[in-house]
C-alpha cells in the first residue's frame, strides 16, 4: 500500500464559473482514497478565487464531510469566476497559500480554461516560489519543501468539448434532463401534429446537439462542427415535407447554440421557427432549454465516471514526477486512460481552428471517434431517400429473452437502415417461438416511428429456446424466404444462435447470415462490455437507493439490503454500489463466507460511531444459494440489535421497465444501424449461384462493444469464453472495479488489485494534427 505525507487541494472549476452533476462524485472519490493512502486531503472552496484568498476557503477534508453527496448536483465545494488568477499578482498569493500549508499536489476539476490555468501555474512555480521567498513571505526552507507543484485535471463540462475524453463528467446527466424535455414535448406534440425546435447547449460543441437527435429521432440537427449545405432552407422544408407525408405526426429539429451556416452566420432556433412557419405553414414552436440541463442528480454514468476519475486523479499524483506532464484523467470506451493535458487543450484549439477555415470533416475528426461515429449515424438515418432499386434481400428481426429498455431504438435503427438499403424488414414476434409459428409481417419506415424512446419491447419478446422448434423454424425462413436474422437480446439470444448454428449442418435453411445484439439488464452477454438495457436499470437501482438513503438518513441508524437483479452476474449490483455509495455489494463471482459476513456487520457496527449513521448492502439475487437476502436481512438484524435496526427491499421487474435512458437510446441505434450494414456485405460476400449460402463460423456473430470499438465475434469463439452453468463470460471487465467500491466504503484493502492507467499521448492517435 502506498502511504504519502504529501498533501494535496481539491479544487472545484475556476476561470469560467460553471458547475456540473457528477462533480460531487469526483470529490468525494479523491478525499477518500487520498486519505487511504495517508495523504493529508484540503478542499479548496470557490475554485481558484479560493486558492488566491486563502484562509478558511482551504479547508482540511474528512472522510465524514464527503458523505451523502453522490447524489447533489453541482459542487459542494463551490465554483467561482476569477479574474485575479489570470494575473501573476493573484497566481503568487494562491502560490503562497499552498507552500504554508505543504500542499504540493493540486487536482482540478473543470473545463478547458481551468485547466489551461492549472497548467500555467504549474509552469511558473519555480518563479513564483522565488518571488515569494525575495519578498519575505515564506523561507528558503519552506520553498524546497515545496520545490515541485503536482497537477492533474479531470474535465468537468457539460459541453464534452475536451478532446481526447468520450465523455466528461456531466454530459451524461445533461443528456438525461435533456431527453426527459424530449420525451414530454413530443407527446405534446403528437397530439397536435407540431412541429418543434429545440435548442440545446454547448456552446462551440454539437455533442449534446447530435446524441439528442440520435436518441429522439430528429428530422434535423444543426451542429457548430458541420453547418448545413448552401440553400439548406429549402432542403430542411423538403425533409419535413417528407416525415409528414410518411405518416409522421411530428417534427422535431435540434439546434446546437453555437450552431451556424457555412458563412458563420449563427443559426437560432427563432430564425429556424420563422423559416417553418412562413414556408410550410406548420404549427410551429420552439423551446430554448438553458440552465435546465446543469441542474438535477447526476445519472448513474457520472457518478460511476466521476468515482473512477477520482481514484485515477490521485493514483496518478502519487505516481507524478517533477519530470511528468501535467495530464487529465479520462475515459475511453470504458477504459480510464491518463492524457497530456496541454495535448488535449493544443487539439481541442484545432478544432475551433479547423471550423473557422472551414475545414468541416477535419473538425468532425478532430472531436474524436465517438462524436464521428454519431455524425455517421445520424446522417445513416435522417439524410436520406429511400432507393428505387430493391435488393430482394428479407431481413428478419426478433427480440429473444426478457424485455428491457433500448431494444426498440435497435430494432428501429435496424428497420431504417435496411430500408435504405434497400432491403424489405421483417418483425417476428415472440421470439423463437414466433419464428416457428410464422408469428411475420413485414415493417415500414413509418411503423417504428417513434420507437427510440419507447421501453420494453414492442416485437413481443420470449426465452423459448430454438433447439426444439429447429424444424419449425426452418420451414418459417424458407416460407417467408428469410436471406438474414437479427437476434436481440439476452443470453437465450446467445444461446439461440449457437443452437441455430448447430442446426445448420442438418438443416440448409439456417445457412444464413446471423447477427445477435446484447440486450438484457444483467449485462451477461459474451462478447460485449455493455448490453443495451442495463444503463436504464442501473439508473433505476440508483434513482431507489438515493431515496432509500434518504429515509435511512432521516430514521438514523437503520441498514437497508437491497436485492438487485442479474441472475449470476454481478454487474448491477457492483456498479449500482460504486453509483449509489454502498457499504457492500454481495455477487456470485466475488465469492463470500460467514466470516466476510461478520467483517461487514462489525464495519456497519463501527461506522454508527461515527455521523454517519446509515448503511446501504446491495445483494445480487442469485449471488449465493444459502446466503439469502432473508438470511442476510435476519444475520444483520441479529447482530445489529441495540446498534442500528434493518429493513430489505427487493427491486424486482421495475428493473426491467422505464423509457430507455440517453445511453441505450443511442447504443441501440447504433448497433441496430452497424448490424445492417454488416449483414449487407456478408449478404455479397454469401451469395453463390443464384442463393445466399453462409455456413462459416465468421457468419453468426456477436455484435459487441469491446474496449473502444463496436467489434463483431464469432459465436463459435465466444463458447470457450462462457460459463453455461451460470450464464455468465467467464472474464468480466467490471470486476476490476470492485476494489474502489470497497475503498469508498473505508476498507483496508490493497489498491494494486484495482485498474491501472497509463499516460497515452492524444496527438499521435487522432493522427491530424
Amino acid at each position: 500500500e502506498t502511504h504519502s505525507s504529501a498533501p494535496f487541494g481539491m479544487c472545484g472549476s475556476g476561470l469560467r464559473s460553471f458547475c456540473v452533476a457528477g462533480m460531487n462524485a469526483a470529490v468525494r472519490a479523491t478525499v477518500r482514497v487520498g486519505l487511504y493512502t495517508g495523504a493529508k486531503v484540503f478542499f479548496v472552496h470557490e475554485g481558484y478565487q479560493g486558492l488566491v484568498d486563502g484562509g478558511d476557503n482551504i479547508r482540511p477534508a474528512s472522510w465524514e464531510s464527503v458523505s451523502m453527496m453522490l447524489q447533489l448536483g453541482g459542487t459542494v465545494i463551490g465554483s467561482a469566476r476569477c479574474q485575479d488568477f489570470r494575473t501573476k499578482e493573484g497566481r503568487t498569493k494562491a502560490a503562497c497559500n499552498l507552500v504554508k500549508l505543504g500542499i504540493t499536489n493540486l487536482c482540478v476539476i473543470g473545463g478547458d480554461g481551468s485547466l489551461t490555468g492549472a497548467n500555467q501555474f504549474r509552469s511558473e512555480w519555480g518563479e513564483l516560489l522565488a518571488d515569494l521567498v525575495k519578498a519575505g513571505k515564506i523561507t528558503v526552507d519552506e520553498a524546497k519543501r515545496s520545490s515541485h507543484l503536482n497537477i492533474v485535471g479531470m474535465v468537468g463540462s457539460i459541453d464534452n468539448d475536451f478532446c481526447g475524453t468520450d465523455m466528461t463528467i456531466g454530459t451524461d446527466s445533461a443528456l438525461h434532463r435533456i431527453i426527459e424535455v424530449v420525451d414530454a414535448i413530443t407527446t405534446t406534440a403528437q397530439s397536435h401534429q407540431r412541429t418543434f425546435i429545440l435548442e440545446v447547449m454547448g456552446r462551440h460543441c454539437g455533442y449534446l446537439a447530435l446524441v439528442t437527435a440520435l436518441a429522439c429521432g430528429a428530422d434535423w440537427v444543426f451542429i457548430p462542427e458541420m453547418p448545413p449545405e448552401e440553400h439548406w432552407e429549402e432542403h430542411l422544408c423538403r425533409r419535413l415535407m417528407e416525415t409528414r407525408g410518411r405518416g409522421s405526426r411530428l417534427n422535431v429539429i435540434i439546434v446546437a447554440e453555437g450552431a451556424m451556416d457555412r458563412h458563420g452566420k449563427p443559426i437560432s432556433s427563432d430564425m429556424v421557427k420563422n423559416l417553418v412557419s412562413k414556408k410550410l405553414g406548420y404549427d410551429t414552436r420552439a423551446t430554448i432549454l438553458g440552465h435546465v440541463q446543469r441542474g438535477g442528480t447526476p445519472s448513474a454514468f457520472d457518478r460511476i465516471l466521476g468515482s473512477r476519475m477520482g481514484v485515477e486523479a490521485v493514483m496518478a499524483l502519487l505516481e507524478a514526477t517533477p519530470d511528468t506532464p501535467a495530464c487529465v484523467v479520462s475515459l475511453s470506451g470504458n477504459m480510464a486512460v491518463r492524457l497530456p493535458l496541454m495535448e488535449c487543450v493544443q487539439v481541442t484549439k484545432d478544432v475551433t481552428k479547423a471550423m473557422a477555415e472551414g475545414r468541416f470533416d477535419d473538425a468532425i475528426k478532430l472531436r474524436g471517434k465517438s462524436f464521428e461515429n454519431n455524425w455517421s449515424t445520424y446522417r445513416l438515418l435522417a439524410h436520406v431517400h429511400p432507393p428505387e432499386a430493391k435488393s430482394n434481400i428479407n431481413i428478419a428481426i426478433l427480440n429473444v429473452g426478457a424485455p428491457c429498455a433500448g431494444m426498440n431504438a435497435a430494432v428501429r435503427a435496424a428497420v431504417r437502415i435496411g430500408i435504405t438499403q434497400g432491403h424489405h424488414m421483417l418483425a417476428v414476434h415472440d421470439g423463437f417461438e414466433g419464428l416457428a409459428c410464422g408469428l411475420v409481417e413485414p415493417l415500414t419506415w413509418a411503423s417504428v416511428g417513434g420507437w427510440t424512446g419507447k421501453g420494453g419491447s414492442h416485437l413481443g419478446t420470449k426465452r423459448t429456446l430454438p433447439a426444439n422448434l429447429i424444424e419449425e423454424i426452418s420451414l418459417s425462413i424458407a416460407k417467408f424466404n428469410i436471406h438474414a436474422l437479427i437476434i436481440i437480446g439476452g443470453f437465450e439470444a446467445f444461446v439461440g444462435g449457437l443452437e441455430l448454428v448447430t442446426g445448420r449442418e442438418k438443416y440448409e435453411e439456417l445457412c444464413i447470415p446471423l447477427v445477435v445484439i446484447p440486450a438484457t439488464v444483467s449485462n451477461n452477454v459474451p462478447g460485449s462490455d455493455f448490453s443495451i438495457g442495463a444503463d436504464t436499470a442501473l439508473n433505476t437501482i440508483t434513482m431507489t437507493c438515493d431515496r432509500i438513503k434518504q429515509s435511512a438518513a432521516g430514521t438514523k441508524r437503520r441498514v437497508f439490503i437491497v436485492e438487485t437483479m442479474g441472475g449470476y452476474c454481478g454487474y448491477l449490483a457492483t456498479m449500482a454500489g460504486l453509483s449509489s455509495g454502498a457499504d457492500a455489494a454481495y455477487i456470485f463471482e466475488d465469492s463470500f463466507n460467514i466470516h466476510d459476513l461478520e467483517i461487514n456487520v462489525e464495519h456497519l457496527v463501527e461506522k454508527m460511531k461515527t455521523t454517519v449513521k446509515r448503511g446501504l448492502i446491495l445483494r445480487n439475487e442469485k449471488c449465493n444459494a444459502n446466503y439469502t437476502t432473508d438470511f442476510i436481512f435476519n444475520l444483520y438484524s441479529e447482530e445489529g440489535k441495540g446498534v442500528f435496526d434493518c429493513r430489505k427491499n427487493v427491486l424486482g421487474h421495475m428493473q426491467q421497465g422505464g423509457t430507455p435512458s440517453p445511453f441505450d437510446r443511442n447504443f441501440g441505434t447504433k448497433m441496430g444501424a452497424k448490424s445492417v450494414l454488416w449483414l449487407t456485405e456478408k449478404l455479397k460476400e454469401c451469395y453463390r449461384h443464384g442463393r445466399i449460402f453462409a455456413n462459416t463460423p465468421d457468419s453468426a456473430c456477436v455484435l459487441g462493444m469491446r474496449k473502444r470499438a463496436l467489434v463483431f465475434q464469432p459465436l463459435a469463439e465466444l463458447k470457450e469464453e462462457t460459463d453455461f452453468e451460470h450464464r455468465i463470460p467467464k472474464t468480466q471487465w467490471w470486476l476490476k472495479l470492485r476494489p474502489i467500491l470497497k475503498i469508498l466504503a473505508k476498507y483496508k484493502i490493497n489498491l494494486d488489485t484495482s485498474e491501472k492507467a497509463s499516460l497515452e499521448h492524444i496527438i499521435k492517435k487522432k493522427g491530424l494534427v
